[in-house]
C-alpha cells in the first residue's frame, strides 16, 4: 500500500487522541524524518491538552465540593482595576453550568488580550448567568477604593438571575445574604473566580479602549489607566480627566481637570 503523504498524516493526526491508535503505532515503524517529525509534534500537543484538563479539574475543586453540599447555583466573584490611576473598578460574577469546560482557563492576567477575549465570549454564551458592575472614579474618590471594590462585587451579585445560592469570591470578605467561600488568588483556583476575572478584564479593558478616543495623550488603550511613564508625563503635561482617581498619588498632586 502507497505511504501517505506527511500533509495526510498530518491530516489524520489532529483526529486521534489516544496514543494506542493503531495508526500512531504504524507510524513509530515509519522512518521517514518528516513523519517522525509530526508524530513528535502531536505527541507534544496531546501532552499540552492533558496538562490543561488537569488544570482545569483541580481549579474545578471548589465547585465540586460546594454542588457536593447541595449548592446549585455557584457564582464566582471577581474584581480587577483596584490599582490603576484611571477609570472605573470593575467587578463580574458569574454563574457556570456544572458541565461548563474550558481548557486554559485561568487568572485573566495569564492570559494574552486575544485569549480573554476569546475566552470572555465562550464564557458569556455559556453562563447560566453573568454580571458586571462598575464603580467610577468620583465614587471611587468619595469612598475609597476597597470600599468602592465591594459595592462593585456586590452590585454584580445581586443583578445575578437566576440568584446564586453560594459565593466563592476572590480574597474579598463580603457581607452577602448567601454562604460564602473567600479565596486567596482564586482567579488562578477556580474556574467560577477566573471567568469573572476574565469576564470583568475585557469589559474595563473595553472602556479604558473608548476613553482613549477621547482622551488620547494618556494612552489609556495600552496602559488601561495604570501609572505607566507615558501616563505620568502626560498627566503633569496636560493635568487630569474627570476619569481619574484624585485621591490617588501622586493625582491628588495635580488638581487640573481637562474636558
Amino acid at each position: 500500500m502507497e505511504k501517505l503523504s506527511i500533509a495526510q498524516i498530518e491530516q489524520k493526526l489532529s483526529a486521534i487522541l489516544d496514543e494506542t491508535d493503531s495508526f500512531i503505532v504504524d507510524l513509530y515503524n515509519d522512518d521517514r524524518k518528516g513523519v517522525q517529525q509530526s508524530l513528535a509534534k502531536w505527541k507534544k500537543q496531546r501532552e499540552h491538552e492533558k496538562r490543561l484538563q488537569e488544570k482545569f479539574l483541580e481549579m474545578n475543586q471548589y465547585e465540586r465540593k460546594v454542588r457536593a453540599q447541595g449548592f446549585r447555583f455557584i457564582a464566582g466573584v471577581d474584581e480587577v482595576g483596584r490599582g490603576p490611576l484611571a477609570g472605573p473598578v470593575v467587578a463580574a460574577a458569574v454563574i457556570l453550568p456544572e458541565d461548563f469546560y474550558l481548557a486554559g482557563i485561568d487568572d485573566s492576567k495569564k492570559l494574552t488580550e486575544k485569549k480573554r477575549q476569546e475566552f470572555a465570549e465562550i464564557i458569556k454564551k455559556e453562563a447560566i448567568s453573568y454580571n458586571v458592575a462598575m464603580i467610577q472614579a468620583d465614587e471611587i474618590d468619595a469612598i475609597n477604593i476597597y470600599e468602592a471594590t465591594k459595592k462593585a462585587m456586590k452590585a454584580a451579585i445581586v443583578s445575578l438571575g437566576p440568584k446564586p445560592d453560594f459565593l466563592l469570591i476572590d480574597a474579598m470578605k463580603l457581607e452577602t445574604p448567601y454562604p460564602t467561600e473567600s479565596i486567596i488568588k482564586g482567579d488562578a483556583k477556580s474556574i467560577s473566580i477566573a471567568a469573572a476575572s476574565i469576564v470583568a478584564k475585557v469589559a474595563r479593558d473595553e472602556l479604558m479602549k473608548e476613553l482613549s478616543v477621547s482622551y488620547p495623550v494618556y494612552g489609556f488603550q495600552q496602559n488601561m489607566g495604570y501609572g505607566t511613564r507615558e501616563h505620568l508625563e502626560a498627566i503633569k503635561q496636560y493635568g487630569i480627566t474627570p476619569y481619574h482617581r484624585r485621591s490617588f498619588a501622586p493625582i491628588k498632586d495635580y488638581i487640573t481637570i481637562i474636558s
